[in-house]
């Protein structure tokens, strides 16, 4: 692990490889044997299902109930939403053939020319297509409504450059679909997921974000309006790390998805679609990690503390272990999740970095000097601080210093994001900070997307909202020199 640790590339030097040295080296994941597919593994995948349960709950306490729709979506389906299928044509891996049969040429199996889909299936991109065919099944009168469901699956868009966790082939994700009787019922149900989604990025994640609206040019693909999340990473790039669209009627319309109202008359349904995905997962490493490895909030770490026993010969370690195992189920009786380490083919300064490059929030060590003093050696590994306390009240003393944790990698996130929030005023002053800071530019912009595009095209640089408390304030494009009434956020992506 110490030769692992050397071998993790210098955020400094070269963020790119960073984050893919510490994707694979923490063992969060892997590429496959599919080209653009990863493996999570098991570590990565722990932390993950910590993002679906905690979410999950925070679904079902606003009502939301889960369901499961095909991976398999009829063609036909994404021909009647015009915009729709413009946004996803180039993602869409197509299902032509259900069978394949031995190559009489001995080349092995080849797609049996005979057996052809009578209508070929789009694997799943996103879902609304599949869904609001089924709604139409479930709605027919006002008493129906709302349908508040969420679904948790994998989707596939053929990406053709790919990374881990940021942008892959297949991904994990869940996607809200709601069906509502009037707009306001649908726009307050996109504005009440996206701040849930805050919530779970600022509470659980410690990342802080920027709540917004997308512009027309990056709306979701059908909808009125879409509102994002904005993260900033460690190198100055912003991140979407959820959206929620209000879609108004147009699946609806597409789908005819009709009810009878209080009055009697048929209305079409209102629509929301909302998701996020282990894009988060990218975020999460980003965000806090360092040249050590992942920093992991203690809300969402597979392992909150890891013990290390520090001993020569079996006795000690069974004394020692044996200490470690009540202060572990003391932890446990606090909902703390807990790892003894009680390997003996690999060296207590392996463990250590292997932690460390782990993101473990807590460590201890406990050798035979802090038996007889009934001391142990605590490690934090947010600021790497280390000290000795007594092994009195250590279940209290950790429970506090987890939550302390918490706080502190948010709070360094958010100085962090606010120290890369510039307002700029001039094209000029736009270009240089861009290349010369990056992070958060707000500037005034026209709101026409011809301009929007001309500056992505000279810069890379896009809208990533239109931040909701943005004041109304007077002033001029900083391109075209047009009138604008508000600043929006400006910056890099991924």
């Amino acid at each position: 692990m110490a030769k692992e640790l050397k071998d993790l590339t210098k955020a400094e030097e070269n963020y790119s490889q960073w984050y893919n040295d510490l994707v694979v080296k923490a063992g969060l994941a892997e590429n496959s044997a599919v080209r653009g597919c990863m493996v999570i593994k098991p570590y990565g995948y722990a932390i993950w299902e910590k993002m679906h349960d905690a979410l999950d709950r925070m679904f079902k306490e606003t009502g939301h109930e889960n369901a499961y729709f095909p991976l398999f979506i009829p063609k036909s389906f994404f021909s009647k939403e015009a915009h729709h299928v413009e946004g996803f044509a180039k993602e869409c891996a197509v299902v032509t053939h259900y069978r394949l049969k031995n190559d009489p040429d001995g080349q092995g199996v080849v797609v049996d020319p005979d057996a052809r889909l009578e209508e070929e299936l789009i694997v799943r991109p996103t879902s609304e297509t599949i869904i609001w065919n089924t709604y139409k099944n479930w709605i027919q009168s006002y008493r129906d409504l709302p349908i508040l469901c969420n679904q948790w699956a994998n989707v596939v868009r053929w990406e053709m450059r790919t990374r881990l966790f940021l942008r892959t082939a297949e991904f994990l994700w869940q996607e809200g679909h709601t069906a509502h009787a009037t707009r306001e019922e649908a726009e307050q149900e996109a504005d009440r997921m996206i701040h849930v989604y805050r919530d779970f990025a600022e509470q659980w994640m410690s990342l802080p974000v920027i709540v917004g609206h997308k512009s027309p040019n990056e709306r979701f693909a059908g909808a009125e309006d879409t509102l994002t999340i904005e993260a900033l990473m460690q190198d100055g790039k912003a991140l979407q790390s959820g959206t929620s669209h209000f879609l108004g009627q147009n699946f609806a319309k597409a789908f005819d998805v009709q009810f009878v109202n209080k009055e009697g008359k048929l209305e079409y349904v209102w629509a929301t679609s909302w998701g996020v995905s282990t894009r988060l997962m990218g975020a999460l490493i980003m965000a806090h990690s360092d040249n050590n490895g992942l920093v992991l909030p203690p809300r969402l770490a597979p392992i909150q503390v890891v013990m290390v026993p520090i001993y020569k010969g079996e006795e000690q370690l069974r004394e020692i272990t044996g200490r470690f195992r009540e202060i572990a189920d003391a932890l446990k009786a606090k909902g703390i999740s807990v790892k003894i380490d009680e390997r003996d083919n690999v060296r207590s300064g392996f463990k250590f970095a292997e932690y460390e490059l782990k993101g473990v929030p807590v460590r201890l060590a406990l050798g035979p000097r802090d038996m007889e003093q009934g001391t142990v050696e605590l490690l934090r590994r947010d600021t790497l601080e280390k000290q000795t306390v007594p092994q009195q009240g250590l279940a209290d003393r950790i429970e506090a210093l987890l939550a302390e944790i918490q706080q502190n990698i948010f709070r360094k996130a958010l100085a962090y994001r606010d120290s890369m929030i510039t307002r700029v005023d001039t094209w000029d002053d736009f270009v240089r900070t861009l290349d010369e800071k990056g992070g958060f530019l707000l500037a005034h912009w026209d709101g026409t997307p011809e301009t929007e595009v001309a500056i992505k095209e000279a810069t890379k640089a896009t809208i990533r909202c239109i931040p909701i408390d943005a004041p109304e304030e007077e002033g001029r494009c900083i391109f075209s020199g047009k009138p604008s009434h508000r600043r929006v956020l400006f910056a890099r992506s991924y």
